[in-house]
């Protein structure tokens, strides 16, 4: 019996038929690597080359799991290298899923080179830079990270540390707002661009550039997540600009360690490093009274930036300041038009005091909020990490209504999957249909039945398979 088959191309979901629908927005999460992750992307002489230094020794070691610290202090005076097996028997065999990860990590970061021992047997090493460099580090000797500033005198312009807490909670704050369109915020044109490439903001036919979905996800991410992924962004595009990427990430992990409220000195900076401060204080990192100052003072934010995305420890009298109830209402006790700017993005405003803003959380409000690329978890994130003391003592800090509701909301946007693939109907026979569906299936290209219909789909990659076979199938018969 001959059959007859007619393929359409068709979307399917859930096993309702129906067109394709127009595109909609990708709400992709923004990627926010952290310090191990970014060095793994560098190319080895990169890696070779930032192991030079003792004060980016010490900031990769400080950031590595336990148990790869403990493996990198057995071998830190060793010269020779040492066999696996023997590496192997410092952990219990319940640890031993967590010692392949810690090696994981090692051989990634180069900081373990594999090695082969006499008679074959494979072994590991320290990388000899990094232990060299890592000794000075925890040792002490070797040339000193900064310049000393005694020969530059006293500072007549001095900053204290609170001083400098509001300098850089001032300057980030001018970056987010020039994110959310406020007139009044105005960047440099170097740090407009590095928000375009970031990905954040877009400019169009020469337009003032305006935010994208990702800077939607970008402001509700905590200043520390914030400050770590667009540092990344800067780091990626540095070569671009003539800069030596292993001079600033020296000088990014030098920073590090240096002692909030004391000055450090500029001399014998390189003309790059000198125009890397300047983006630094633009960014809030460094405090430099003029650009020509023979002195900056690193901020909070630069202290803890080799941290990665969670490194930053709260500003000092930082507060919460968000209410929540279980009617939906918000209750901002704030005067920040940021903060306000950031709550409307999910929210409805109702009503505008000098130091309170009410909102109303809705269906419509969170679902354009996740059509702009903000999902469910990052609002209830932003409203749990700026909670007011009073509801930070209440176990859950958010009424479970409002949190259930928040991500019930986004899975209406999220019950029905599409994707593409090959229609098969108007089978003659039970017969017929069957033997190509167990083909569909042996191949596993079979994605949709219904036998009592005779309807299949297979994917678009099966179908000149599914169909060679139908032509076989029915010359043999």
């Amino acid at each position: 019996m001959l059959l007859r088959c007619r393929c359409q191309e068709l979307s399917c979901g859930g096993g309702r038929w129906r067109p394709r629908p127009p595109p909609r927005l990708q709400r992709g999460q923004l990627q926010c690597k952290n310090l191990h992750e970014f060095l793994r992307g560098l190319s080895p002489p990169v890696l070779d080359r930032l192991y030079g230094h003792p004060a980016t020794c010490l900031a990769v070691f400080r950031e590595l799991p336990a148990l790869a610290q403990t493996g990198i202090m057995r071998m830190l005076f060793l010269e020779q290298p040492l066999p696996q097996a023997a590496v192997g028997l410092w952990v219990k065999k319940e640890w031993s899923k967590e010692q392949a990860q810690s090696r994981e990590v090692l051989l990634g970061l180069r900081l373990w080179h594999p090695h082969t021992l006499p008679g074959g047997l494979p072994g590991v090493a320290l990388h000899p830079s990094f232990r060299d460099n890592l000794r000075l580090a925890l040792l002490g000797g070797g040339k000193a990270w900064s310049d000393d500033t005694s020969q530059l005198g006293p500072d007549r312009h001095a900053r204290d540390v609170p001083a400098l807490d509001r300098y850089a909670e001032e300057r980030w704050e001018v970056i987010l707002h020039f994110m959310v369109g406020s007139p009044s915020a105005a960047v440099s044109q170097d740090l407009a661009q590095l928000l375009v490439q970031a990905g954040l903001m877009k400019s169009e036919g020469g337009e003032a550039p305006c935010i994208t979905s990702a800077g939607f996800q970008f402001l509700l991410l905590d200043t520390p997540a914030q400050l770590w992924y667009f540092i990344l962004q800067y780091l990626r595009g540095a070569e671009a600009r003539g800069m030596d990427l292993v001079e600033i990430l020296s000088f990014l992990f030098q920073l590090s360690f240096s002692t909030l409220g004391k000055d450090y000195s500029v001399e014998g900076m390189s003309e790059s490093l000198l125009s890397f401060l300047q983006h630094l204080r633009e960014f809030g990192l460094v405090f430099q009274r003029k650009r020509k100052s023979r002195r900056f003072y690193p901020t909070r934010l630069a202290i803890a930036l080799a941290s990665g995305p969670s490194g930053t420890p709260p500003e000092p009298g930082a507060r919460g300041f968000i209410l929540v109830e279980t009617n939906y209402r918000i209750y901002a006790y704030t005067d920040s038009e940021l903060q306000v700017a950031l709550i409307a993005l999910f929210s409805e405003l109702l009503y505008r005091f000098p130091n309170l803003v009410v909102a109303q959380v809705t269906r419509d409000s969170v679902q354009a909020a996740i059509a702009n690329g903000i999902t469910a978890d990052q609002i209830i994130h932003f409203l749990r990490t700026r909670a007011h003391p009073v509801m930070a003592k209440q176990t859950p800090v958010l009424p479970p209504t409002i949190t259930d509701q928040i991500r019930l909301w986004e899975l209406e946007r999220d019950r029905l999957r599409f994707s593409d693939g090959v229609l098969y109907n108007q089978f003659l026979s039970q017969v017929d249909f069957e033997v190509l569906r167990d083909h569909a299936r042996a191949l596993g290209v079979l994605m949709f039945e219904h036998p009592a219909r005779r309807l299949m789909v297979v994917t678009p990659g099966g179908h000149p398979d599914v169909k060679r076979f139908w032509k076989r199938q029915k010359h043999s018969s």
